[in-house]
């Protein structure tokens, strides 16, 4: 709650109503609008293959303990009838669209925070005692007869708060706190249902006595920013219910960009882990491209058969986006690795771009195409082309042919 003083001298104050709307096991949800015959029945959203994990789990096989990040062959021995189902990410994206027009269409300020959940800023949406409930309700409505999906929806004083309030709202319900509420709703629960609380930190806290979010809040916030830094002292805000920011209408740019790879069966073909990590560069150098960033350095992630982890990263001379130039940085990093290695198994592999920066590029007097009228290399230039066709016709549609960088290996189907 914000205030403002009138001319006339009267306080003015602004209620601040911060929701948090997310769909109901959305994949599950999904895929029950195409086969009615699952519902009611124990869903599982994923792979089967040995190193699968369950993407989404119905109600009905959560009782049975399964749940997202679980390993598919776990969750079946859990629940051996539940039903397994493959994901089907452009049926997602697109009942996703439709949800997020659904909200941006009852507020002009929405931040998306993934396919099924987003804020909305129901500050001053409507009139009168109860607008935001109203706008909220609507949303409900609106999702169930346009989209076909169950939403939840959590009303709070800032957006920590309105996300717990959702997931306690769950399945299918609507929870507002009062005003001012935010931390006598957060007392009473669990330290590990505060978003930015995970199993480390939560163990940490554990070992002083601390095992509810009030009980976090009331510890004194200097030994929280001697203990944990920065992050203890947003941990004493959020445990009191402070939580002031903002909802944000624009995308943020992204801080960095990965894909990365769990192989059914390990790896030891080099050749084989230079065209995953070519078809995860490019995949990268898209995702790049489209939200006009560039990368000053990259990252090569590899986890071996007995679940070691390594790390490597090049800062580049210049901050770049193509394929080329990212596949490159990516295969010199990985012939460095694996000459240390020799032929050690492969369980995983990945590719990041971190350090972005924005889409300028400050040429120099030895460019090739410098004085020539083009102020984007050809390489560039023919990825564009390539990211436009298959932004229309499918991932599938075109592929690049052979390259020195690509060591002229044929794109895989995925990466």
């Amino acid at each position: 709650m914000t205030s403002s003083r009138h001319p006339d001298g009267v306080d003015t104050r602004i209620v601040r109503r911060i929701s948090h709307c997310d769909l109901d096991t959305f994949f599950v949800a999904v895929e029950r609008l195409r086969a009615p015959a699952l519902i009611g029945q124990p869903v599982l959203v994923g792979g089967t293959g040995p190193r699968s994990v369950v993407a989404t789990a119905s109600y009905e096989a959560r009782v049975f303990g399964c749940h997202s990040a679980q390993p598919m062959s776990q969750a079946l021995r859990l629940c051996p009838q539940a039903i397994v189902v493959a994901p089907d990410f452009g049926r997602y994206r697109a009942a996703s669209a439709q949800f997020h027009a659904v909200l941006q269409d009852c507020s002009p300020l929405v931040e998306s925070a993934g396919l099924d959940e987003a804020y909305v800023d129901l500050t001053g949406i409507g009139e009168g005692v109860g607008a935001a409930h109203r706008v909220a309700t609507s949303i409900r409505e609106r999702v169930r007869a346009e989209v076909g999906l169950a939403v939840s929806v959590g009303i709070a004083d800032g957006r920590t708060t309105a996300k717990v309030a959702s997931d306690r709202a769950k399945p299918d319900g609507l929870l507002e706190l009062p005003p001012g509420g935010d931390a006598a709703f957060l007392a009473p629960l669990p330290l590990r249902e505060l978003p930015m609380v995970g199993p480390r930190l939560a163990e940490q806290l554990r070992a002083a006595g601390v095992r509810t979010i009030g009980q976090a809040a009331a510890l004194d916030p200097a030994w929280l920013n001697a203990r944990f830094g920065s992050a203890g002292l947003q941990l004493s805000e959020r445990a009191r219910g402070i939580d002031a920011t903002l909802v944000r209408a624009l995308p943020r740019a992204p801080v960095s960009v990965s894909r990365e790879v769990t192989f059914e069966t390990d790896v030891t073909d080099r050749d084989a882990l230079r065209r995953v990590l070519r078809s995860q560069a490019e995949q990268v150098g898209a995702d790049l491209r489209r939200a006009g960033r560039r990368a000053r350095t990259v990252t090569l992630k590899l986890r071996w058969s007995d679940f070691t982890t390594v790390t490597r990263s090049h800062t580049l001379d210049r901050p770049a986006q193509s394929n080329a130039q990212l596949a490159a940085a990516g295969n010199a990093l990985l012939d460095a690795v694996l000459g240390e290695a020799g032929r050690r198994p492969v369980r995983l592999i990945g590719v990041g771009a971190t350090n972005l920066v924005g889409d300028e590029v400050q040429l120099r007097l030895d460019d090739p195409q410098m004085g020539l009228g083009e102020p984007q290399p050809r390489e560039e230039r023919l990825d564009h082309v390539v990211d436009a066709i298959r932004d229309r016709f499918g991932p599938g549609a075109v592929r690049r042919g052979p390259n020195s960088s690509g060591r002229g290996e044929r794109r895989p189907d995925r990466g």
